[in-house]
């Protein structure tokens, strides 16, 4: 089963502009995206896929190989879509370009359910929640699952409602790290916007609503995104720590 890694590498963010060429302690945000996903040893090939020559330049000066997008895309699925579309793959893992940190445990695991079971087509992460803020804020997306861990469904809202506070069920924020068979992918890229993907604006959902299942793995490792300078903060502090020991 041949699995890569593609880092959709959106040139134009509205919150952070041109974060991803933002120095993150000596590289710039998507090179350590780039270095730590490969450091993983999960995927047999990673490639980045963006929209801007600066992007593809810093990639190459490490070795690294890209896929330059032809088209406008409204998500990094689109994007990754058009790459694939003719790559030798079995299963594709969307890594998000501005989460620097990869780790190898939570990849290799969510690559891991594709052999073990024939029925999985796509397969994305989620977390425990702690932090009871976060079963309310609306940017927090919440996940509930099957007894099989597949997913019944995403939502901004807090999920499962505690009607009955005799039960206490836990709660899990979805991680957007994506797993698909080739297929799957360029399947859902086809489909068209659904009802409830527009309502919540989840892509996700678009899965869903048409009988696609998506298997979610638990992780306990905590992503480092960075769609702010707020972030871009905590990130550095997070690199002095965890590196500069």
């Amino acid at each position: 089963m041949k699995t890569i890694a593609l880092i959709p590498a959106r040139f134009g963010a509205t919150r952070f502009p041109a974060k991803l060429l933002q120095d993150l302690c000596g590289k710039p945000i998507i090179v350590r995206t780039y270095l730590s996903t490969v450091a993983t040893g999960v995927f047999d090939d990673v490639v980045v896929v963006t929209d801007h020559e600066d992007i593809a330049r810093l990639i190459r000066a490490e070795g690294g190989k890209v896929f330059i997008s032809q088209k406008e895309h409204e998500s990094g699925s689109d994007r990754i879509a058009e790459a694939v579309l003719d790559m030798d793959a079995d299963v594709v893992v969307n890594v998000q370009g501005d989460e620097p940190f990869q780790s190898r445990k939570p990849l290799y695991e969510l690559v891991e359910v594709f052999g073990k079971d024939a029925r999985v087509e796509v397969a994305s992460m989620m977390i425990k929640i702690h932090d009871d803020s976060q079963i309310q804020n609306p940017n927090t997306v919440k996940v509930v699952v099957d007894n099989e861990n597949f997913a019944l469904y995403f939502s901004r809202s807090p999920i499962p409602y505690a009607r009955n506070t005799d039960f206490s069920a836990s709660f899990f924020r979805h991680i957007g790290v994506y797993a698909y068979r080739k297929s799957a992918l360029l399947a859902f890229t086809r489909m068209e916007k659904s009802i409830y993907e527009q309502t919540e604006m989840l892509e996700q959902l678009r899965l869903l609503e048409n009988g696609v299942r998506i298997k979610m793995v638990e992780s306990f490792h905590e992503a480092v995104a960075i769609d702010t300078k707020e972030d871009m903060d905590k990130a550095i502090a997070y690199y002095k720590e965890h590196f500069e020991r």
